[in-house]
C-alpha cells in the first residue's frame, strides 16, 4: 500500500525587484525574491496577481541574481518548503516559499537585457536566440561522363 507523494511547482511570473546574490559563511551562493504571478481568472476587468516568495542555491541562485532584472519574466520550477522559527520576541514565525531548482528566460530574444557585469552597451543574448551558422549547399553530384542510355548502370 503506497501513496503518491509529489511536491513539485511550476510558475511563470514577473520579477518584484532585481535580485541580490548572497553567500552563505560557508560560501554557497544563495538569492530570495518574489514573483508576481497573475492569476488566471480574476474578476471581469481585473488583473490580480499572487506575490510568491522564492529561493534559490548554488548555481540556479547565480544563474538568476545574473541575468534577471526587476519587471523581467521569469519561469521556475522547484518545490515548496515551509519552515518555522523563533522571532527576538519569542514568537514562533512560519514560512512557505518555493525553492527553486530550475529557472528559464521567457521574455522574447529582443527582450532581452545585459548582465549585471555587461558594459551599459551590451546586451546580453543567450545561446539558444543566436542565429545558426548558415549551412554551406551540398556540392551538385559528380557523374562519370555517362554520355547515352546504354551507359547508365540499371
Amino acid at each position: 500500500m503506497s501513496a503518491l507523494n509529489l511536491n513539485k511547482v511550476i510558475l511563470a511570473g514577473r520579477l518584484t525587484a532585481d535580485v541580490e546574490l548572497k553567500q552563505t559563511t560557508s560560501g554557497v551562493s544563495v538569492c530570495s525574491f518574489t514573483l508576481a504571478v497573475n492569476r488566471r481568472f480574476a474578476g471581469e476587468g481585473e488583473q490580480v496577481a499572487d506575490f510568491i516568495n522564492c529561493t534559490a542555491w548554488r548555481q540556479t541562485a547565480e544563474f538568476i541574481s545574473r541575468y534577471f532584472r526587476k519587471g523581467q519574466s521569469l519561469c521556475i520550477a522547484g518545490s515548496i518548503r515551509t519552515r518555522s522559527w523563533q522571532d527576538s520576541q519569542g514568537q514562533k514565525r512560519y514560512a512557505t516559499e518555493v525553492v527553486v531548482d530550475e529557472a528559464y528566460f521567457v521574455d522574447s530574444k529582443g527582450d532581452a537585457t545585459a548582465p549585471k557585469n555587461a558594459p551599459a552597451n551590451a546586451a546580453y543574448v543567450p545561446d539558444a536566440y543566436l542565429p545558426e551558422a548558415p549551412v554551406p549547399a551540398p556540392a551538385a553530384p559528380q557523374f562519370d561522363g555517362a554520355t547515352g542510355d546504354d551507359d547508365l548502370p540499371f
